[in-house]
């Protein structure tokens, strides 16, 4: 009997050192790249800015005494920046390799339209933007993602790309005649 209670025993304080059920501690220096804010879980968006179909960007806004209208139109107006940032660093590189696919023209032509339609994009209205979704942090810093749909931008890259060949009439010509507007198409799809 008492080889009984002590195998009772011990079992017991076996499963109260081991614990029951839960998640397995992690290892000591095992990374965690779960998506943090402030040191607390957050949405995946809050890091890495994702949306099918859209350019999307995170608007951020501490916490004020003015309320939370006014901290969602800040918030707002951060994430269109960081929109407005984002659109002209990926159309730069789309312009320069649609200029390349095309053969028009050297590096300088390249740079020229490139700076042509970058000046012309950074002008694009942001106005439909909007924010698709909000997170508020402990603090209570609020966090916005905002979108602005691909073939509203492309559309207009395309319109860019389109009037800066055209003021060159030579390049137009080159551009018109290796059927460009197929591949302006493929890089920039508007449907």
């Amino acid at each position: 009997m008492k080889t009984f209670v002590r195998v009772i025993v011990a079992g017991v304080l076996v499963a109260t050192m081991t614990g029951c059920g839960g998640e397995a501690p992690k290892p000591a220096g095992d990374p965690d790249f779960r998506c943090k804010q402030e040191g607390v879980l957050a949405p995946k968006w809050t890091c890495v800015p994702m949306v099918e179909g859209a350019y999307a960007g995170v608007g951020i806004a501490p916490k004020s005494s003015a309320g939370m209208g006014h901290m969602r139109r800040v918030a707002l107006a951060n994430g269109r920046s960081d929109l407005a940032q984002q659109i002209k660093s990926q159309v730069k590189d789309k312009v320069e390799t649609f200029t390349r696919t095309t053969g028009v023209g050297d590096a300088e032509t390249v740079d020229t339209v490139s700076t042509t339609v970058s000046k012309q994009i950074a002008k694009v209205d942001l106005a439909g933007s909007k924010a698709v979704d909000a997170w508020t942090a402990p603090s209570g810093t609020l966090y916005l993602l905002v979108v602005v749909p691909e073939t509203q931008v492309n559309g207009a890259v395309k319109n860019a790309v389109k009037n800066s060949f055209k003021n060159d009439q030579a390049l137009w010509q080159q551009f018109q005649a290796k059927n460009a507007l197929e591949a302006l198409d493929k890089e920039f799809p508007t449907d």
